[in-house]
């Protein structure tokens, strides 16, 4: 899409004269005055109001697109008057189309298999890198928000329960607690987010590690701000990074997240001073005691329907890949009794029948560093681990600690008939082998949510594949199907080609001052689209990906450790166990992809 519109913005920007512009659109709307279109909610300040239903049946004032012009410079100001019409007639063509589109994605069609392309866009996986099915032989999955997912009511009873903490363990104000109980939100918080120890700051970071966007409570940080603080970069070196920023990487850190901003929110409001390292310090330890304290597991295995989303595809996925012969492993860190409740619910009674090893309390990233910890089993039947050796993993047992070597070993799994060069991975690791065992093969795929906890020590000590689940793919291909984000993604793209265009016509020498003005009124209304655009997907920092008009460093991270990407594991139900996924596009530099946008007179 992307580059087929540049190629359409180029063409007409070209153009010597507005006549092809209006020959090729049919007519154009120019405007002067601000838009009204539907929108899927309204702001009207600096503080984020989530999505209500309210606001989807309200109108909701967009950015201007009038141009400004240059006070001296006609050749600029034809330029301009080009962009600003076929801005104009984007416009035109978004209302024509938010007016007759509807939905044809039925339950029928997706029962028979001939569902849109829109449907299987959003339950596609997605390829980083060139990865053959057929070639795999062992397949590991976590648990938590990958085997299962959970409704918000989960981040609401951890937001709760650690507000509670917060209150009786840490003696913060109880005026507190009765303010916040009840009101986590889930329309605020995005995966890959970090927390500023120093400042007590949410911020979004791009894959430069530069400091995208921030918030202070709820309330955002000005630029200004944002530069003072960061050494006019927003950014800081590797050993500050290090000591200042806390990644706020998987699904559960949402309600930390969530958890600190409306504590600095609620110190900002009452005028109660507060020190922002030692507050951001009281929440993440009251999280994890939250965590290690089971109170929230439990209280999730005895209530599954309120707690766990449906899975109706999972257990065919799952049987269709052990058919294909492919060794099956579960591996997390939640005890047996919480993961018993979470699989009976999703599958059924009988869940372990499928998996060749039963691992829970596996201690994730330690379990795949660990060089001789041994495996204990766990009884079914009571929860209690037995006193015994453990040589080989038998199915239908469930297994508790380890370590990768062990696991191995214990299910005499032999992966040295390579037909490749060994790896400098695998060579740097066939020390650690037992009776020609290799702990390195890209012959296992491992699939979970969390990058650091699950994937990357996988992907970069082991050289394992790696799939990662990643629902926010589905959110955001929904939403950026739409014909308000459409819209805006047309728009920034229009200005960017004009911004580009622009310094074309004013040339190499040296810019005046009216030159200077002119680029930043068009750069500042292109900001208050991207701000729309960020509106448009339901939170404060915009895409899980970008961060503004870079790639976010979850999306870098997701890149660099990740073979494969899904919204959740039931999307490989279409796809044989035999698939060879083709990444859509392996280039990195601006030249590669710029020979698609250059326009050739033929």
């Amino acid at each position: 899409f992307v580059s087929a519109w540049s190629n359409l913005i180029l063409t007409l920007l070209h153009c010597s004269s507005s006549d092809s512009l209006l020959a090729f659109h049919g007519t154009a709307l120019i405007t002067r005055r601000r838009l009204l279109v539907p929108s899927l909610f309204e702001t009207t300040s600096s503080q984020f109001v989530p999505e209500t239903e309210i606001h989807h049946q309200r109108k909701r004032l967009l950015p201007s697109i009038q141009l400004p012009r240059h006070p001296t410079h006609e050749g600029v100001n034809e330029l301009l008057e080009r962009a600003e019409q076929l801005l104009a007639s984007v416009y035109e063509s978004s209302t024509i189309a938010t007016s007759s589109t509807t939905s044809d994605c039925s339950i029928q069609q997706e029962k028979s298999n001939n569902f849109c392309k829109h449907f299987f866009q959003l339950e596609k996986v997605f390829a980083n890198s060139y990865v053959d099915l057929s070639k795999i032989e062992m397949i590991g999955f976590d648990f938590d928000y990958t085997l299962v997912t959970y409704t918000n009511d989960l981040l609401s009873t951890i937001y709760d329960q650690a507000l509670q903490r917060l209150v009786q363990e840490k003696q913060y104000p109880v005026r507190l607690q009765e303010t916040l109980t009840g009101k986590f939100d889930p329309f605020f918080s995005i995966r890959g987010l970090a927390v500023d120890k120093e400042t007590g700051w949410i911020a979004h970071l791009s894959y430069t590690h530069k400091v995208a966007v921030a918030w202070e409570g709820r309330e955002k940080v000005s630029s200004e701000r944002l530069r003072q603080e960061y050494s006019g970069k927003q950014t800081l070196r590797p050993e500050e990074r290090k000591k200042r920023l806390k990644p706020l990487n998987d699904l559960f850190s949402m309600a930390e997240c969530c958890l600190i901003a409306d504590t600095v929110q609620f110190f900002k409001d009452n005028n109660i001073p507060f020190f922002p390292r030692s507050c951001v310090e009281d929440i993440l330890g009251v999280i994890s005691a939250t965590h290690i304290s089971g109170d929230f597991h439990r209280l999730v295995a005895s209530n599954p329907e309120k707690y766990f989303e449906p899975k109706p595809h999972l257990a065919s996925v799952l049987q269709t890949l052990k058919d294909s012969g492919k060794k099956l492993i579960f591996v997390s860190n939640s005890p047996f009794w919480y993961v018993d409740a979470g699989m009976k619910h999703v599958i059924g009674p009988d869940w372990r029948a499928t998996w060749d090893a039963v691992i829970v309390s596996a201690g994730k990233p330690s379990f795949y560093t660990d060089s001789a910890k041994p495996f204990r089993e766990v009884s079914s039947r009571t929860g209690r681990v037995k006193f015994k050796k453990i040589d080989q993993l038998e199915t239908g047992e469930v297994y508790t600690e380890g370590c990768l070597r062990e696991l191995t070993r214990c299910l005499n799994w032999d992966t040295t008939q390579e037909t490749s060069s060994p790896s400098p991975v695998r060579s740097r690791f066939q020390a650690q082998t037992n009776a020609g065992i290799s702990l390195a093969s890209p012959k296992v795929l491992y699939i979970g949510d969390s990058l650091f906890a699950d994937l990357v020590d996988a992907k970069r000590e082991f050289g394992w594949t790696t799939a990662a689940v990643t629902p926010e793919v589905k959110t955001e291909l929904e939403l950026q199907s739409s014909a308000d984000y459409v819209l805006t993604q047309q728009v920034i793209e229009t200005l960017t080609h004009t911004l580009r265009r622009v310094q074309d016509v004013l040339g190499p020498g040296i810019r005046s001052d009216e030159d200077v003005a002119l680029m930043n009124l068009v750069e500042a209304i292109a900001s208050q689209w991207r701000d729309e655009q960020t509106a448009i997907l339901g939170n404060p920092f915009g895409s899980v990906f970008r961060a503004r008009f870079q790639p976010s460093l979850f999306a870098h991270s997701l890149r660099r450790y990740c073979d494969l990407y899904m919204a959740g594991v039931e999307s490989l139900r279409h796809y044989s166990p035999q698939h060879r996924f083709y990444p859509e596009d392996s280039r990195l530099l601006s030249h590669e992809i710029q020979m698609d946008n250059e326009c050739w007179d033929l």
